[in-house]
């Protein structure tokens, strides 16, 4: 085992991924529990108790996804310099959560994390692993919405055929019971992906550190995470909450429910059958959006998923320019 490189470096750079992991709590706490707050299935605060102990719980089914991020994003940098660039990476997905929180934008957190570690890899001569990016980050960063879209819109059609010579009153309260399950469901998916990309970064300073040699990530490594992104998620994200629940679209309980039930199957598949790190983001507004529709398509919000969508389109350069910049101005240190 290389102990060239100090403990105290090494702890350093988990403790700014897990500052990382907090920021990616709250910013992304909106995901599990925008829904079924906006209809009144439950209040805030008993809302986000329930997506941090289910964050809790999903973080611990993540390894699939850990892998990828510690592994297969970029080739292993060594040394000291290794170190600085993951502290870069992180660097700029935090930035990049902080400015998108700020002007209540749901931005993926995923791709702000994958980001900064593709520009600070580039900027400091380490290779890319574009086939890997392209497979399990790009091709899933395309289609998730996709098929959030319309499996949202087939899911939202399907309960409306089902339920539609029942009471409106006893279906609506049917659903903003349902709506619990369905908001937990949400929230293990965000824990499975998002606690286990923070994992994947940790993972990967320890290998370049020499403290770990495997793939494998260390049952601590998923239990910090696990907590420290459901601090996070109890904290709240209360400005991304009200673009998602209400800003979109005014949201109905079933319609929360068939956004909710979407987003978080599309999650599992995911990360547990591909281990492809997904936005969470991306796949609930994308649901959100499908189940709207089958209202009307002027039920929408289109401007403002417009605008969404640019904060998407714009993530992976922001957050990679903010890494850059990150290690530039980490050169007085090296």
């Amino acid at each position: 085992m290389d102990t060239t490189i100090p403990v105290l470096g090494v702890a350093a750079v988990i403790a700014l991924a897990m500052g990382f992991n907090y920021t990616n709590g709250f910013h992304d706490a909106a995901n599990a529990i925008a829904t079924s707050v906006s209809t009144r299935a439950l209040t805030p605060r008993v809302a986000l108790a329930m997506a941090a102990i289910a964050n809790l719980f999903g973080a611990f089914f993540g390894s699939k996804v850990a892998a990828t991020i510690g592994s297969g994003i970029i080739e292993q940098p060594e040394g000291v310099d290794g170190l600085w660039l993951v502290a870069a990476a992180l660097i700029g997905a935090i930035g990049w959560n902080l400015l998108t929180w700020w002007f209540g934008l749901p931005s993926s957190s995923s791709h702000a994390l994958i980001g900064g570690l593709g520009g600070a890899a580039l900027v400091a001569g380490v290779a890319v692993k574009w086939a890997v990016v392209w497979e399990k980050v790009i091709i899933p960063m395309i289609a998730s919405p996709i098929i959030g879209l319309i499996v949202g819109y087939l899911f939202m059609t399907a309960i409306f055929w089902i339920f539609r010579n029942a009471n409106p009153g006893r279906v609506t309260r049917g659903f903003r019971l349902a709506q619990t399950a369905s908001a937990a469901a949400m929230a293990f998916g965000h824990g499975l992906q998002d606690a286990a990309k923070t994992a994947g970064v940790v993972l990967l300073a320890l290998n370049i550190s020499g403290y770990h040699n495997s793939t494998t990530v260390p049952i601590w490594v998923l239990v910090l995470s696990a907590l420290v992104i459901s601090a996070g998620t109890y904290a709240g994200g209360w400005r991304i909450m009200r673009t998602l629940g209400r800003r979109i679209i005014d949201l109905t309980p079933p319609q929360g429910f068939a956004a909710e039930t979407t987003a978080a199957s599309i999650l599992y598949v995911a990360g547990l059958a591909l281990g492809a790190p997904i936005s969470t983001t991306h796949t609930i507004t994308s649901a959100i959006m499908g189940v709207g529709a089958t209202k009307r398509l002027s039920a929408v919000r289109w401007s403002v998923a417009g605008n969404i969508v640019g904060a998407w389109v714009l993530t992976f350069p922001g957050a990679g320019l903010v890494a850059v910049i990150a290690w530039y101005a980490s050169s007085i240190f090296r």
